[in-house]
């Protein structure tokens, strides 16, 4: 009930901002845009979807020989668009894409051992993104200013994720799946269906404790691969704003892009961030001296963006639904 009263919320939100600027003048900015630059502009995303699938494929070992990475990528952008449209802190694909692994034999402790770690990898690799963003845009916002004082609270905000991401990291060391199943049973909790698979969740656990003990290098160069493909995001920003007829500098698009990946993240309990997200650009496009017109064009298109890759994400997945199955590929075994 709550998702459904928070997207209403940001239903309204939306449609403030977009009344309040006037769809007038959004409508002549985006007129300016033809059926080419619309094209252009997914190309950073898709450009990123590549990126990160190709680091999530580092972390698969062995097993990333049977799978084409055609595939690999048709099953991370499935993933995503569950990621997309549930308000689960964008993991509520990660399930899917271990479970979809599985038309590749790649035994499940395996393939939900890589999708943790390539989760862990690209948000490690996304604090680092919003880190360097913030520090860009103190230099070029300064502190005094009203600016200044967002780009204080992206810091305590960034804070807190580093804190998030460093005890996830804990965690797993501790066994990410064997501590969830101590706390419930703890809490005086019985779920049967974990009961029943607590043999495998410790299974999964000891997989991932396995990785961080014996491939500390390829759980770097995952994370640097994903770093690059967050850059994307920078680039992205830069086009939206070329097209709508404006300039920006190379520091302020990778500043701009950084600080828009936390607000996103920052609104994962709305479904979509619908509103949120939408106003959250709008208000850094305008400190960063943009007008309301160039910030809420810019959100829009955005939404544009992630639109097409719902679209697509969707095919993906009735796509990679009509895969071979396991045993339809006996023979086919990593080295």
């Amino acid at each position: 009930m709550l998702r459904y009263i928070l997207l209403a919320l940001g239903l309204i939100v939306l449609g403030f901002l977009v009344w309040q600027i006037g769809p007038g003048n959004i409508y002549d900015a985006a007129l300016r845009l033809g059926p080419l630059p619309l094209v252009i502009i997914l190309i950073p995303s898709l450009l990123m979807y590549v990126i990160e699938a190709y680091g999530w494929k580092l972390v698969l070992g062995a097993f990333a020989q049977v799978i084409p990475f055609w595939r690999l990528l048709t099953i991370r952008t499935a993933g995503e668009v569950v990621n997309m449209t549930t308000p689960t802190a964008y993991m509520g694909g990660e399930p899917l894409k271990a479970y979809l692994l599985k038309q590749y034999n790649v035994p499940m402790a395996e393939g939900a051992a890589s999708v943790v770690i390539a989760k862990t990898t690209l948000t490690i690799a996304e604090v680092f993104y919003i880190l360097v963003g913030i520090a860009i845009g103190f230099l070029i916002l300064g502190t005094g200013s009203s600016a200044g004082q967002t780009i204080t609270a992206a810091v305590l905000s960034v804070a807190v994720l580093v804190c998030s991401i460093a005890g996830f990291v804990f965690v797993q060391q501790r066994g990410l799946f064997a501590s969830m199943l101590v706390i419930i049973k703890k809490l005086g909790v019985r779920i049967q269906v974990l009961e029943a698979q607590e043999e495998h969740l410790r299974s999964i656990d000891q997989t991932i404790l396995n990785f961080y003990s014996q491939h500390r290098g390829t759980f770097a160069l995952s994370t640097g691969v994903c770093f690059f493909g967050w850059l994307a995001e920078s680039l992205e920003v830069f086009v939206i704003i070329y097209f709508l007829g404006d300039s920006a500098s190379l520091w302020s698009v990778i500043s701009m892009g950084a600080l828009a990946a936390l607000i996103k993240g920052g609104t994962f309990f709305i479904p979509g961030s619908l509103g949120a997200q939408d106003a959250g650009n709008l208000l850094l496009l305008q400190a960063f001296g943009y007008s309301d017109v160039t910030g809420i064009t810019f959100a829009l298109l955005r939404r544009f963006r992630e639109v097409v890759w719902i679209s697509i994400g969707l095919l993906c997945l009735a796509l990679v639904g009509k895969g071979r199955r396991p045993q339809d590929q006996e023979g086919e075994s990593p080295p």
